[in-house]
This record gives structure tokens, sequence and C-alpha cells, in this order.
């Protein structure tokens, strides 16, 4: 187990207290013990600092003195935690080789020190580099792509002629490259559409339960270098989604969206089709992006909670807005003419 100084040294932090202090693994405030290391990123959890229990505190310059126990200070607690969860708790080694049960197929090509669990299939083409782990019922189609190192956590489905960069973290129930939502009208009906696209997922990238990345129509769907997504993201067809940004839960991207690097997206977000978002947008949680955002910055639109009583009393007024804008307009209108008839 770690010292507090080595991870000092790991963390480019230093050490307030017993550097040799032993520590093996990671709690709350409020509810760590011996042994554990905690941190402070959030001021209101600041009170927890003179009765926690815990060997030793990840803290800033800020929250230092007010320490009791050893303490791990560093600029950033937040970042610092993130990175010490990593060393104590990293991703299992899943070995080399195939389960019996794998089913893969003898033209696929499969790296000797990647490992293929249980109930997967390795369809016609794919390729698997070193140090890729396909988890428990696992499909990777036809000619498609996973680089080094990456990991299929469990149930996770890739559709023929996807690529996969290195590092990936896809979690289970994921599906990238299910077909697109192609239609054409065709009288009284529809007319699908081919999905002739493939799905193109950069390096160091994690996509959380249940998300699903649709194919390209023509082009392919992009998601580029260290993209974040959450849980139930619905990327559609030729989206793509510039390096390093970071998406919450049930967020839809409808077709064709372009979303810059390093925005952030809140939960629940709705962002519509042909939409352009620049680098570096900030869109709060269950906000509608219903035209394209030029410039950095944060965004918000919807309603914010508020009794049924008075939501109801202010919805009604909402539908007088257009109404009441042209009286307004009117009344404006008239008192200019007032004040010119004076001035003469």
């Amino acid at each position: 187990m770690p010292r507090l100084s080595e991870l000092a040294q790991h963390l480019g932090g230093r050490v307030q207290g017993d550097g040799d202090c032993i520590v093996n693994k990671l709690a709350t405030l409020e509810n760590a013990g011996p042994g554990d290391i905690s941190f402070l990123s959030n001021k209101r959890y600041a009170r927890y600092l003179a009765t926690t229990r815990a060997s030793a505190v990840i803290v800033s310059d800020e929250h230092a003195a007010a320490c009791t126990v050893n303490a791990l200070i560093v600029p950033d607690p937040y970042l610092a935690y993130a990175r010490l969860a990593v060393l104590l708790q990293p991703l299992p080694p899943g070995g080399a080789g195939c389960h019996p049960s794998a089913v893969i197929h003898p033209e696929s090509e499969v790296h000797p020190q990647a490992f293929v669990a249980a109930h997967a299939v390795i369809e016609d083409g794919a390729r698997l580099a070193a140090g890729v782990l396909v988890g428990p019922g696992c499909i990777v189609g036809r000619d498609s792509r996973i680089g080094q190192d990456s990991v299929l956590v469990a149930r996770v489905t890739v559709c023929h002629g996807v690529s996969i960069g290195r590092r990936a973290v896809i979690h289970p129930g994921v599906v990238i490259g299910s077909d697109g939502f192609g239609l054409a009208k065709d009288g009284e009906g529809w007319l699908k559409i081919p999905q002739l696209g493939g799905v193109v997922i950069g390096d160091d990238v994690e996509i959380g339960a249940n998300t699903t990345i649709d194919r390209g129509a023509l082009d392919d769907t992009v998601i580029e270098d260290g993209v974040k997504l959450d849980n139930q993201i619905q990327v559609a067809h030729n989206v793509k989604i510039g390096a390093h940004t970071a998406i919450a839960g049930c967020t839809g991207i409808a077709g064709s969206a372009r979303i810059g690097a390093r925005c952030t997206i809140g939960g629940g977000v709705g962002i519509v089709g042909h939409t352009e978002i620049a680098d570096d947008v900030h869109i709060t949680g269950m906000s509608f992006v219903a035209h394209s955002i030029h410039q950095a910055g944060v965004y918000s639109s919807g309603t914010p909670l508020e009794p049924t009583r008075t939501w109801r009393r202010n919805y009604a007024r909402f539908r007088h807005l257009d109404e009441m804008a042209r009286r307004l307009r009117r009344v404006e209108f008239t008192l200019k003419q007032e004040k010119k008839t004076e001035e003469k």
C-alpha cells in the first residue's frame, strides 16, 4: 500500500503531517476511517474536516490549516482524487486468450495479448489490437477495428465497419454503428435509406452504459479523442463531437449536428439536427438547442422548477406573449408619435 509521501510525488503535491502514513482506499470525509484517504473539493463539506476519521485528506492551500489529520496539499483536490482513484483501483486486466465459449471467426485477427471473454462474438475481418479486453456477451462486427488497450466491459455491440481507437472504455449495453434514422417519404409510407457510412471513435474515449451511436448515412459519424459520454445518450447519424467534449446522460443529438471541442453538455439536453456548436460551449441541463451556437460561453434554456400553481399561471401568460408584444409595440409607436407632435 502506498505512503502519503509517495502519493504526493505521484500527484504533484506536498505533505502536511506524517509522510509515512499508509493509505489503502478512498472514502468520503464523513464516512472515512483509519487507512482511508478522502478529499475536499466542495466548500459545503468543509465542516467534516474537523471530525473526519480518515488517515489523510487531499485539500487545497485554502483548507490545509483546518485539516486535523494528515493532509496532501494540491492545487486541484478533485483532479488529484480522480488520478488517485485510477492509481488505487485500475481497470482489472483481462489477461490474454479467448474463452472456450467465445465465437471467433477464422478470418478475424485477435492479437495474442488481447482477451475475449465468455459468449463474445468476433466476426469476419474484425481486428483486435494488443491489450484489448472484449467482455462477456460482446459482439464485434465484420471489419471493425478495436485499438490497443481498449475495454468493452460487457454486452457491447459494435456493428460492422466501426473503428475504435486506443484506450477506449465502453460500458455495458452500448451499441455503436446501428443504422441511422434515415427515411424518405413514399406516399403514405416510408422508404428506408441504407446507411452506408461507419463510426470512427478516437483515442481515450469513454462511453456510458446503454448509449447508442448511429452509423453515418454516407460519411462517418465521428467521436474525436478524449470525448466522455455518459449513460443513455443518443448520437444520431453523421454527428461529429469534437475532442475532449463531455456530455451528461439522456442527451439526444439529432443527425448531422456538429459539436466543437472542449464543450460540456448537461443532462437531458436536446440538440436539433444540422446545428453547429462552437468550441468551448457549455450548455446547462435540460436545455434545448434549436439553433447553431457560434460563440464560446455558457448557454441555458427552459424554465426553472416552481410550484405548480405558479407555473400554470405563468404558462397561461406565456401563451399570450406574442399578443402582448404586439400591443407593446403599438403603445410605443403611439407614444413616439405623440412626442413628435409635442416637439412640433
